[in-house]
């Protein structure tokens, strides 16, 4: 499972299925055919048609390192991620979302992929956009047979945000109930405690008008000890940029954290650095 990681920006760009009349030509008139009292009233487009009830989006992203809360979880390398939504109009959603990772990010040092399985609802009134669901967070192959420890949890979020303008504040909560998963050994020894973990974000994008351009910011807290923690707390922040063309958007963030995660080869996971995404939705 993932030592830490951030909400990653998976592209998404909602489709709308558009609604083709199906006009039918009328026949050659017959001059034996009684008249009608009244002609039939002629269609009339309706521009004002309501969007439809579900939708679907979706997207692929390259990414330089992909950060999990501030730390990495392919090594300090380049990541491959997906994803795909499908939308009600009543707000409700469903996303499935994955990434690939590299072995530490489970105990077991196995397994290349994460998955994450979304269920939550989304209403947005006046200004503000209430946002609340359930992740399920899933490593596929994680586990040599024999082993013992646990690597999927499940972490319920909310978030509020505020739009003025170009600008939006959010505020997040994760709570992740204690689990096997967030024990500090996931489990495999059977000794130690099962923890749970909080996980508190702020936010702020904007968009700069008449560009294709977006800035953002963001700062972040783990409390342990849990798994996700590191065994303790730490802060995770960063800062980044977006450029946005037709249905590609370039990103670059730098990101940093106030933790340590050493590697095998000695290297810092949770090391300051600058990870540079191009993204492509549908």
């Amino acid at each position: 499972m993932r030592f830490s990681h951030i909400s990653l920006g998976v592209l998404a760009l909602a489709l709308a299925t558009p609604a083709f009349a199906d006009p039918t030509p009328a026949g050659p008139a017959d001059p034996a055919a009684p008249v009608p009292a009244e002609p039939a009233p002629a269609a009339v487009a309706d521009d004002t048609a309501p969007p439809p009830a579900i939708t679907v989006s979706g997207g692929a992203t390259l990414v330089s390192d992909y950060r999990f809360r501030g730390i990495s979880q392919t090594n300090l390398q380049p990541a491959i991620q997906g994803s795909i939504t499908v939308t009600h109009a009543s707000g409700f959603y469903a996303t499935v979302w994955s990434s690939s990772t590299s072995g530490y990010v489970t105990f077991s040092g196995t397994g290349s992929q994460e998955i994450d399985l979304i269920a939550g609802y989304k209403k947005t009134t006046g200004g503000f956009t209430l946002d609340a669901g359930v992740l399920y967070y899933l490593y596929p192959r994680s586990r040599p047979a024999g082993d013992r420890s646990s690597a999927n949890f499940f972490e319920p979020y909310a978030d509020v945000a505020y739009t003025i303008g170009p600008v939006t504040a959010k505020v997040t909560v994760n709570y992740a109930p204690s689990q096997k998963a967030l024990a500090l050994d996931q489990g495999q020894s059977g000794l130690l405690k099962k923890n749970d973990n909080v996980y508190l974000a702020g936010d702020l994008s904007a968009s700069i008008p008449n560009t294709p351009l977006g800035l953002s910011a963001h700062l972040g807290h783990t409390w342990g000890p849990s798994w996700l923690s590191l065994g303790n707390e730490y802060t995770d922040w960063g800062l980044g940029a977006t450029a946005t063309w037709k249905n590609l958007t370039l990103g670059v963030s730098y990101v940093d954290t106030s933790g340590v995660f050493l590697l095998a080869n000695g290297k810092n996971a949770a090391r300051s650095g600058v990870v540079v995404s191009l993204g492509a939705s549908f």
